[in-house]
C-alpha cells in the first residue's frame, strides 16, 4: 500500500496555507484537534489512509477530498470557521498499489502503533527514537525487518548490542509495511472513533 497519498495532491495553496499561518487562528479547547488522525478514503469508500486533521483540512479546502465525518471541533480563522474531519473521501479514484509503504521514521512509528518495541510503554512521536536491533556497527541494515519504534531510555540501556546481550526481547517480530498491516492498524485505532467503523468493515 502506498504512502503517498498526503502528498500526491501537491502543496497547500495560497488559501489554505494562509489558513493555517494566520496568527488570527485559534482552535477549540482541544488543542490536539490539528493532529488528530483522519482516515482517508478513495471515491470508491475504500480505506487507503490515515493523516493528520491539519493534512485533511487542506485537502478539503483544494477541492481534492471531501468530508465524510467530523469529530466535533472547530477551526477558526479570521474569515473562516471549519468543522474538523474525522473521515474524508477523495472526490478522484486513485490507484493505490498494493505494495509496502516507504520506509520512513512517521511509517515505522505507525507499524509500531507508538509504542516502544521493548517495554510497551507508548508515548508521542517526539519522544521516541528508532532502534536498529542489530546495530549498524555490527552489520545491521536500515531496514522494515531491524527497524522498531524505541523510547530513549531503552535506547540508551541497548546501545551498540544485541537486545538478548542485555536481556531485552523484542515484543513482535518487526515486519514490512503492507496492506495488511496497513488495514490492521486502521482498524485499531478505529476503535477510539465510532465514525470509522462502517468504513472499515466491522
Amino acid at each position: 500500500m502506498s504512502g503517498r497519498i498526503e502528498t500526491e495532491a501537491g502543496p497547500p495553496g495560497r488559501h489554505a496555507a494562509g489558513l493555517f499561518a494566520s496568527a488570527g487562528m485559534h482552535r477549540d479547547s482541544n488543542g490536539n484537534a490539528l493532529h488528530a488522525p483522519v482516515l482517508v478514503l478513495n471515491a470508491s469508500y475504500e480505506p487507503i489512509n490515515v493523516c493528520a486533521a491539519r493534512r485533511a483540512l487542506v485537502l478539503v479546502l483544494k477541492g481534492v477530498a471531501m468530508t465524510e465525518e467530523e469529530n466535533g471541533h472547530f477551526l477558526h480563522a479570521a474569515r473562516i470557521a471549519m468543522r474538523v474531519p474525522s473521515v474524508i473521501r477523495l472526490l478522484e479514484y486513485r490507484r493505490i498499489p498494493h505494495q509496502s509503504r516507504a520506509l520512513s521514521r512517521k511509517n515505522i512509528l505507525l507499524r509500531d502503533r507508538n509504542t516502544c518495541q521493548y517495554c510497551a510503554t507508548v508515548l508521542p512521536s517526539g519522544e521516541l527514537t528508532l532502534d536498529h536491533v542489530i546495530p549498524r556497527s555490527r552489520g545491521g541494515s536500515s531496514t522494515w525487518e531491524n527497524l522498531v519504534a524505541c523510547c530513549h531510555p531503552c535506547n540508551r540501556r541497548k546501545g551498540n548490542q544485541f537486545p538478548v546481550e542485555v536481556g531485552m526481547k523484542l515484543m513482535r517480530e518487526p515486519r514490512a509495511f503492507n496492506l495488511h498491516t496497513s488495514r490492521h492498524i486502521m482498524r485499531l485505532m478505529g476503535r477510539s472513533d465510532d465514525k470509522w467503523r462502517k468504513y472499515l468493515f466491522y
